[in-house]
This record gives C-alpha cells, structure tokens and sequence, in this order.
C-alpha cells in the first residue's frame, strides 16, 4: 500500500470517498511539499556555506534540483498511469509549465507591491512583511499549484491509462461497459435494424472523440 493510500485510509469516513476520488491531487500536494523542503534545505545549506556570498545562485541551484525532483516523483507517483506523449515532448512541457507556475506565482507579490502599494514608508514594516508572507507564499503558491495541477494534467499526462491498460479496462468495466455488454445482448435477441440506444450512442461519441485526441496526441 502506498503511502497516499495509507493516509487517505486514516481520513475521517465523510472525507475517505473525496480523498479517494482525487488521489492524483493529494499525491501531487505531497510532492509540493516534498520539493519545497528540498528546495528550502538546498537553498539554506548553500547561502550558509559555500555560496553565502551569491544568495541568488544558491536559489537557482535549489531551483533546478527541486524542479527536476519535482519531474520524476509527478512521473513515477502523482501522475504515474498518465502518459501519452514521447518522453522528450513531456519533460519540456513539464518544465515550460513549471516555469509558467513559477510567473503567476510572482503575480500576486506584484500586486501587493506595486498596485496595492504595501511597501514601506506607504504602510509599516510589519504590514509590508505579513503582505508579501500572504502574497508569495499562500496566495501565490496556491494559484501556481492549482494552475501546475491543471496543466499536468491537460498537456503533460494527457492520457489518463497510457502507462495503465489494465487500468482502462477495468475504468471501461465500473463506467458503463458491463451495461453496454447488456445491450449487446438485448440487440442479438431483439435485432432491429438502424436502432441505437441513447448509451450506445453516446459510447460512440465518446470512442469518435478519444481517437481524435490520441491521433493529436501522437503527432503533436
């Protein structure tokens, strides 16, 4: 059992079915929060030792190592049945989206800085301080993960079974297949020419429009 699994089964009863529905989103917190203490611990043990002069190339270290940590636990954990694009096309994506993230993370101290003007002497050091800890690191890292969590999602793992056939199949199951199954045999028995049900009919909506994506997602 994972640990995701093991946390999401000492969730209180109310909360176990949300948390269980949205396991990706869970695991790709926990990653968040594993790559900011990388970042932190990088970034501190750099400007403290060797690199105590040059504060910025000790972030931009700490920055690359937390992204790159970031790329392989989203892969092989968050995001691991998602796939369907070349691994090269992936990981550029991932990183043009981390970079994204890292934009509109900056956005919301922009705001405060020089739109709401909660700079020092405007306000008091101490408002100044509390402004730019909500703006940075909760307003801001709550739009960039959000946005991060989306854009995975959407362009870097598009296919949700890629990496998980056995997955898929047992998605296409507990989704409606054992019922189509049903249909397929009232058909054979009630034979009537140029009739589709309303699931049927859906169901071939639906596979029209997964094999568009996946023609997309393979030459894109």
């Amino acid at each position: 059992m994972s640990f995701a699994d093991a946390t999401i089964k000492r969730l209180p009863g109310p909360l176990r079915p949300y948390a269980e529905r949205h396991h990706e989103l869970i695991k790709f917190a926990i990653v968040g929060a594993t790559t900011f203490v990388i970042d932190s611990a990088i970034f501190f043990t750099l400007k403290l030792t060797i690199l105590e002069p040059k504060p910025v190339t000790a972030k931009i270290i700490a920055g690359i190592v937390a992204v790159i940590a970031s790329y392989i636990l989203n892969r092989e954990w968050s995001f691991r049945d998602r796939g369907g694009r070349e691994k090269h096309h992936e990981a550029l994506l991932f990183f043009g989206v981390s970079g994204v993230g890292v934009l509109l993370s900056m956005a919301p101290l922009w705001i405060s800085s020089y739109v709401l003007m909660l700079r020092v002497p405007m306000v008091s050091l101490f408002t100044e301080n509390v402004a730019d800890f909500v703006s940075a690191y909760v307003v801001g890292n709550l739009l960039q993960m959000a946005f991060r969590f989306w854009a995975f999602r959407r362009f870097v793992f598009p296919d949700e079974f890629a990496r998980n056939p056995d997955k898929a199949l047992e998605s296409t199951l507990t989704g409606g297949g054992i019922a189509e199954a049903l249909e397929d045999e009232y058909e054979s028995r009630h034979p009537a020419e140029g009739t589709v049900t309303p699931m049927r009919s859906s169901r071939r909506r639906k596979a029209r429009q997964y094999d568009a994506e996946t023609r997309i997602s393979k030459t894109s």
